[in-house]
């Protein structure tokens, strides 16, 4: 495969040697943007807690709380993610709108259950829904990533680098209300 050598990227190289992406199973430049949803949600990466980091060992109460009246609380911040990963997956396999688990669109009432239960549920949905969009990531054709998708003047490989993009913009929006929530739990 030509484009091994020319497209490097730390995620298509293992100990210097190509990985099985390289050798044709699949593009380095998927392969690339894979790698940055992963270090955008949850793997380690060099700018702190990602995503999924950033809620680890979260309580449903801290979870809840908002750092003031109409503001968004993590919660919110973790369907609000969801629904956008969502929203990517489908305009890259062209599917309706209409199947996200929660009723409505972009920002969700957060929590209409307070029960670490409720809390977990939504954690697994945002795990879900990284897991359907690293799929379809998966699935597309190096042709796909200069073309718009579907419901989106933005090209394929823009959208992909914009959502991991967002991971890591509510990461760090989680982080500080983690900041005042403790910062207001020690007064």
């Amino acid at each position: 495969m030509p484009h091994a050598d020319l497209c490097y990227s730390p995620w298509n190289r293992v100990r210097g040697r190509p990985s099985l992406a390289a050798e044709g199973d699949m593009h380095p430049e998927i392969e690339h943007l894979l790698g940055l949803l992963d270090e955008a949600y949850r793997r380690a990466a060099w700018h702190g807690p990602n995503l999924h980091g950033s809620i680890r060992g979260l309580t449903a109460r801290e979870a809840a709380w908002r750092p003031k009246a109409g503001r968004h609380n993590i919660w919110e911040i973790v369907a609000h993610t969801a629904y956008w990963k969502y929203t990517v997956r489908r305009r890259l396999v062209g599917e309706k709108r209409g199947s996200f688990s929660l009723q409505g669109s972009n920002w969700f009432l957060r929590p209409v259950d307070r029960g670490e239960n409720a809390w977990r549920a939504d954690v697994v949905m945002l795990d879900g829904e990284h897991q359907r969009l690293r799929t379809a990531v998966s699935a597309l054709q190096p042709e796909d990533l200069d073309r718009p998708a579907q419901g989106s003047k933005t090209i394929t490989r823009r959208l992909i680098a914009g959502i991991a993009l967002h991971d890591v913009y509510h990461a760090g929006q989680i982080q500080l209300i983690k900041k005042l929530l403790r910062t207001r739990s020690s007064r």
